[in-house]
């Protein structure tokens, strides 16, 4: 049987079964649909307000303010269609970081041919924004700034809760992305945010699912239309199973958050310290501040691609950018800020580690990395 070593939970993870276990009633026993009057209705729609509930516990935030969508890209693009369109009239400038994901980024070019104006801040090479810089560059008409939590390919993690207080001190609207940051500190009100997009596939819940937690007091437009669902932002039947599967992976993520980020940053460690034997090789991104389980390596004279191939055939799942972007030939945009050229940025690979690595798998990683560079760097 072929070994699997999966170390690629930045582009999705496994249904944890405890979440599995709270979602499997609502398929098939409890089906209703919640915007019926009759039993069935009220019994979805209990289990709706139940997870509502439980998320905003979680989030330091009032029910009222989760909004469920299909995922972190309609989570992005809600708030900032959402808030860009709304707010129009009070100003057409917004600014935002070279590094986003593209479900932030491809917003912001269409926001531009709608005449507003966007700001792209640098980054360091480690993927830093400069919180002084995004200071100078709010504007009498910023109004909406976004700027990710932490990010998905090189795993830096932002100082958000400084970038909300300058924010909040000059009126401004500001979202962030923090689809790969719920194992971090989701407390909306320490990290200042008025929106925050966040996505169950990215933390053993189920796909398909995602969340904009908007302050009570933020105008946004919807960009769905229909049955008025979700306080008349969010149309389309509720995908039940899906909004209890979130609820669960989202407690259990905050009930394990400290003994297992502690876990991943060891193997995150022993991973990297391996790596960096291996003649010509470079960590991409931050030594400190970075997401628990995140690595990036530059390996000199490697296609990543090929190594990546190479990889899955001896059972190790990794990848080479975002998997939002993986089909595409364009080198990453996250690495090319940090200051990689396109051939470097070509020869990068990210791991990502997840609840079942263990120190066998980044053994076993590392034996077979070894070989493989070897191997290539020969021909």
């Amino acid at each position: 049987m072929k070994k699997e070593i999966y170390l690629d939970h930045a582009s999705t993870t496994y249904t944890d079964p405890r979440v599995l276990g709270a979602m499997l009633p609502y398929f098939s026993e409890k089906y209703g649909n919640p915007q019926s009057r009759h039993s069935k209705g009220k019994e979805a729609l209990i289990a709706i307000d139940n997870a509502r509930e439980k998320i905003a516990e979680i989030l330091n935030c009032r029910p009222s303010e989760i909004i469920f969508t299909s995922g972190g890209t309609e989570s992005n693009n809600l708030a900032i269609f959402g808030t860009a369109r709304a707010n129009q009239k009070k100003g057409k400038k917004i600014i935002t970081s070279k590094i986003e994901h593209s479900s932030v980024i491809a917003p912001f070019k269409k926001l531009e041919k709608e005449k507003f104006k966007i700001t792209y801040l640098d980054v360091d090479n480690e993927g830093f924004i400069d919180p002084r810089k995004l200071k100078k560059s709010i504007k009498h008409d910023t109004k909406l700034v976004s700027i990710m939590y932490a990010n998905n390919e090189i795993g830096t993690i932002q100082k958000i809760s400084k970038i909300g207080k300058i924010c909040r001190e000059k009126g401004i609207i500001f979202h962030t992305d923090a689809c790969q940051a719920a194992g971090l500190n989701l407390n909306t009100q320490k990290l200042k945010v008025d929106l925050m997009s966040l996505n169950a596939g990215k933390i053993y819940g189920p796909k398909g699912i995602g969340i904009l937690y908007k302050k009570r007091e933020i105008k946004i437009e919807p960009i769905i239309y229909g049955g008025g669902q979700e306080m008349e932002l969010r149309s389309g039947t509720h995908n039940v199973p899906a909004i209890v599967g979130i609820a669960k992976a989202l407690e259990i993520a905050r009930e394990e958050r400290e003994k297992e980020n502690n876990r991943l940053k060891e193997l995150r460690n022993y991973l990297i310290e391996g790596i960096l034997k291996i003649k010509d090789t470079h960590l991409n991104g931050p030594k400190a501040n970075r997401l628990p389980n995140n690595i990036n390596i530059y390996f000199e004279d490697i296609d990543a691609d090929l190594l990546v191939l190479s990889l899955d055939e001896a059972g190790i799942y990794c990848s080479t950018a975002s998997a939002c972007k993986a089909q595409t030939t364009e080198s990453s945009h996250v690495l090319s800020a940090i200051g990689l050229s396109e051939n470097q940025a070509q020869s990068s690979i990210r791991f990502s580690l997840g609840k079942k690595t263990t120190q066998k798998d980044i053994d076993y990683t590392l034996k077979t990395l070894t070989q493989l560079i070897k191997k290539m760097r020969k021909y």
